[in-house]
C-alpha cells in the first residue's frame, strides 16, 4: 500500500488501494514505515531472540503518533481518523506484532476507555501523558480462569469510604510489568462490572512478568495481582457499567489487529518473493517453478482480499457504522490469512526460513498468539454465527 511504487513494494498494492487513501493517510503511513525501517527492523530479531522488550521504542511510538491515533489531539491523541489508525497498525506489525501490541494496548485499551468512559478530570490527568509516552498503560480483563468468558471474572471491589478495596488477579497482560497505570475491570458488590484506573505504587498492587514465551518475545507480558488495593473512588470510570465497557475496548483493539495482521503477511510475502527470485535450484530461480508461483499468487490474492476487507471496515468505522461482529469477522479472517501466508513463505525459504536471517518464523510465532488474543479464532467465528442467526451459542 505504497503511494510511490518502489521496487520493494511494487507488488503489495495489487488492487491500487492507495487510490482510495487521502494524502494524510499516505503521509502517516510513510512516516511510520520509515520509522519501522530505521528503528525496528535492524534490532527486532536480536530482541526477539533474547526475549527482551525494546523499551526505548515506547518514546518513538509516541513521537510518530502511534498512541491513540484517533483520540482527539486536545487529549494527547493523534486527532486522525479510524483509517489512519488502521494504516499505522499495518506498518507497525510489518515490523513486529509485539511492537504493534505495545501501541495497540496503549491506544485502544487504555487511552480509549479513559477518553470514552472517563471523567473530564481523568482525561486531562492521564491522556496527555499516555499520548506522549510519559506514562505506559495496560488493560486488565483476562483472568487465570476466565479468558473467553470475561463475565465470570472474580476480581472484585468493595466500598470503604472514599475508596474501593480491590482484590483479584489478571493474566496475559501486555505491558503490565512496565505500566504506570492499569485500566482494570472488576465486579462491585452488586456483581456489576466497573472500570478502575489503578496506579503503580498503590500498596498491594504488583505486576510480575511472565517468562518462557515462544511468541511475542519482544513484547513484555505479565500479570496484575491485587491484594487489598485501596483505589480512590475518583479513579472509577464513571460513564460505563457492565461488559459493554471492556467489550467496546476490545472492538477498538480488534479493529487495529485486523489491519495490523496484514503488515505481518506483507513482510513474509515480500521476503518470500525476493527469495524466490534469488535462490537458484535446477538451474533456475525458485520463482520460475509452477508450485512456487502458486504459493506467491495465492499469498497476494489473500492479502489483497484482506486489504479490501480492512479498507471497507475502516470506511464504516469512520462513519460510526462498523459493528462489533463486522470487526470480529475482519480480525478472524485477516489473522488466519497472515498465519497461512507465513507458513507458505517459510516453505519457499526452505531451511533458511527457520533462521533469524529472515523474519518468517518470528512472524509465524507471533501470529500464533495474535490468532487467539483479543478473542480466539473460534470465538470470533461464533460471534459471526450469532450475528447471522440471532441465536446465542454462548448460553
Amino acid at each position: 500500500m505504497s503511494s510511490v511504487k518502489t521496487d520493494q513494494y511494487q507488488h503489495h498494492d495489487y488492487y491500487r488501494i492507495d487510490d482510495l487513501l487521502s494524502e494524510d493517510h499516505k503521509l502517516a503511513r510513510d512516516a511510520v514505515r520509515n520509522w519501522v525501517k530505521k528503528e525496528v527492523s535492524p534490532i527486532i530479531e536480536d530482541y526477539s531472540n533474547r526475549a527482551e522488550c525494546p523499551y526505548h521504542l515506547f518514546k518513538g511510538l509516541a513521537e510518530i503518533g502511534a498512541f491513540g491515533p484517533s483520540i482527539p489531539a486536545e487529549y494527547g491523541g493523534g486527532g486522525m481518523d479510524e483509517m489512519a489508525y488502521g494504516i499505522i497498525m499495518t506498518e507497525l506489525e510489518r515490523g513486529d506484532s509485539g511492537i504493534r501490541s505495545m501501541a495497540s494496548v496503549q491506544g485502544s485499551l487504555v487511552m480509549y476507555p479513559i477518553y470514552k468512559f472517563g471523567s473530564e478530570e481523568q482525561k486531562r490527568k492521564y491522556l496527555p501523558k499516555l499520548g506522549s509516552g510519559e506514562y505506559i498503560g495496560c488493560f486488565g480483563l483476562t483472568e487465570p480462569d476466565h479468558g473467553s468468558n470475561p463475565a465470570g471474572m472474580i476480581t472484585n471491589i468493595k466500598e470503604d469510604g472514599d475508596y474501593y478495596i480491590l482484590n483479584g488477579a489478571k493474566m496475559w497482560i501486555t505491558n503490565s510489568p512496565v505500566a504506570d497505570i492499569a485500566v482494570v475491570w472488576a465486579k462491585d458488590e452488586q456483581g456489576i462490572i466497573r472500570g478502575l484506573i489503578v496506579e503503580k505504587g498503590m500498596p498491594g498492587f504488583t505486576a510480575p512478568e511472565i517468562h518462557g514465551k515462544w511468541s511475542l518475545r519482544a513484547s513484555i507480558t505479565g500479570e496484575l495481582v491485587f491484594q487489598d488495593v485501596r483505589v480512590p473512588k475518583s479513579n472509577v470510570l464513571p460513564n460505563v457499567q457492565g461488559l459493554k465497557g471492556p467489550l467496546s475496548c476490545l472492538s477498538k483493539a480488534r479493529y487495529g489487529i485486523a489491519w495490523g495482521a496484514i503488515g505481518a503477511a506483507l513482510d513474509c510475502y515480500d521476503s518470500a518473493l525476493r527469495y524466490s527470485k534469488e535462490r537458484i535450484q535446477f538451474g533456475k530461480p525458485l520463482g520460475q517453478f509452477q508450485l512456487t508461483q502458486k504459493k506467491l499468487a495465492e499469498m497476494i490474492t489473500e492479502i489483497t482480499k484482506a486489504q479490501l476487507l480492512a479498507w471497507r471496515l475502516g470506511s464504516l468505522a469512520n462513519q460510526g457504522l462498523a459493528t462489533p461482529a463486522q470487526i470480529s469477522m475482519a480480525k478472524r479472517n485477516n489473522v488466519a490469512m497472515a498465519l497461512e501466508v507465513a507458513r507458505e513463505a517459510r516453505q519457499i525459504h526452505g531451511g533458511m526460513g527457520i533462521t533469524n536471517e529472515y523474519p518468517i518464523m518470528r512472524h509465524m510465532m507471533n501470529l500464533e498468539t495474535v490468532l487467539t488474543y483479543e478473542g480466539t479464532h473460534d470465538i470470533h467465528l461464533l460471534i459471526t454465527g450469532m450475528d447471522v442467526t440471532g441465536l446465542n451459542a454462548f448460553s
